[in-house]
This record gives structure tokens, sequence and C-alpha cells, in this order.
């Protein structure tokens, strides 16, 4: 193996263990969006801790994957796709850290509810059936990246809209409850803000795909011009 052989290898496993280390925060950032619509069913607010714990874990992973990229970019001068695949990864990453935030926000409202002895489940919601298609749109938007597949991506791009749509119809139910019965005022506002996290979640996991697209195809795809929109 000749010299410049050799530094493409070393180059490629570098590109390699930048994926890996995506992949392995994109798994507890899993975990914690799970472990939070798991507390919200079931009240078990002693989960709690354990998804503010991984989001330390989480805020970890980004500082070192933002170093690593630097240092990629410093020491190998990548080009075109290489290039496209770091600048995404650094991305992929923020948007990652922000979901994990949003489920340390689920888990502690989920906590404020239950302290206060309400029960969620009381007010007939939806925020588990939204909350499934978020953690979904994770899953999916990780496999993309693992696979860069931009077919995959775009899909999920489209199914944000859906969590759109049913954010708002949850709003809108809550408000009903408000102006009903002024007493589930407190809860009905915290159940909102669980939802709004959620739905931010979908957001995360649609910026995911969109990055995953520009990694693949060289395509922007975050702001197309207002005629192109649905």
């Amino acid at each position: 193996m000749n010299e410049s052989q050799h530094v493409s290898r070393q180059f490629d496993d570098d590109l390699g263990a930048l994926r890996t280390q995506v992949l392995e925060m994109g798994g507890l950032v899993e975990t914690q969006v799970a472990a939070a619509i798991e507390a919200y069913s079931s009240g078990e607010i002693g989960s709690v801790k354990l998804i503010v714990e991984t989001d330390r874990k989480v805020n970890e992973f980004e500082k070192t994957i933002d170093d690593d990229c630097a240092h990629l970019i410093a020491k190998r001068q990548p080009t075109a796709s290489d290039l496209r695949l770091v600048f995404g990864i650094t991305k992929i990453v923020t948007d990652l850290e922000r979901a994990g935030d949003e489920a340390k926000k689920i888990a502690k409202g989920v906590r404020r509810i239950y302290e206060a002895g309400q029960m969620p489940s009381q007010y007939g919601i939806g925020v588990r059936h939204i909350a499934e298609a978020a953690l979904s749109m994770v899953r999916e938007a990780l496999d993309a990246f693992a696979r860069l597949d931009a077919e995959l991506a775009e899909r999920i791009i489209r199914a944000d809209a859906d969590v759109d749509t049913e954010f708002k119809s949850i709003v809108r139910q809550l408000i009903t409850h408000m102006m009903e019965d002024p007493r589930t005022i407190t809860t009905s506002i915290d159940i909102i803000w669980i939802a709004r996290a959620v739905e931010r979640i979908g957001d995360h996991a649609k910026n995911i795909a969109e990055h995953v697209v520009f990694i693949v195809e060289g395509r922007d795809i975050r702001h197309p011009p207002k005629g192109n929109r649905a």
C-alpha cells in the first residue's frame, strides 16, 4: 500500500468512526424520548432523573463529535461529498442534542403533573399517539443517515406535517378544557408544553432528514421557494 492509499484508508476510517458516534448519540436520544413517553403514560417519575442524566451524555457526545469534525477538516481537508458528510454531521448532532433537550422538558412536565396529583389520561388527549409518531421519525431519520437513504429521508420530511396537524388539534382540545373548567388550567398548560416538546422532536427529526438529503444529493431543501411548498 502506497502513502496515498494509506492516507485514503485512514480518512475512510475516520469518517466511519464519526458516523458510528452519531448513531450512538442518536441511540441515547431515542432512549430519552422513549423513556419520557413511557413516563407520561405510566406516571413513573423516577425515570426523570435517568432522562436528565442521559441528557448530559448526549451533550458530551455533541462536543466530542464537533471537535472530531473540526480536526478532520483541518487534518484531511475533505472535498465534495466527504465535506458535505462532515458538515452534515455537525448539523445532525445539533438537532439530536436539541431533541434530547425536548425529551428532558417532557420528563419535567410529567413530573409536575403527577406530583400535583393529576393524571394526563383524564384529559383524553392523544399526546401518546403524537409522541410515538415523533419517536418513529427520530428512528427513521437515524436509519436514513446510517444508510444515506435520501428517499427515506424525504418520506420523513413529509410525515412531519401530520405531527404538526395533530399538535394543533391537541392545543384546541386543551383550550376547550380550560374554558369549560378553569381548575384544569395548570395541568392543561403542562400538557400543551409537553405536546409542544413532542412536536419539536418531530421538527428535529425532519431537520436530520433534510441534512441527509444534503449529504447524499448536495441539495439544500430546508427553505424551498414559496411556490414549491406543500
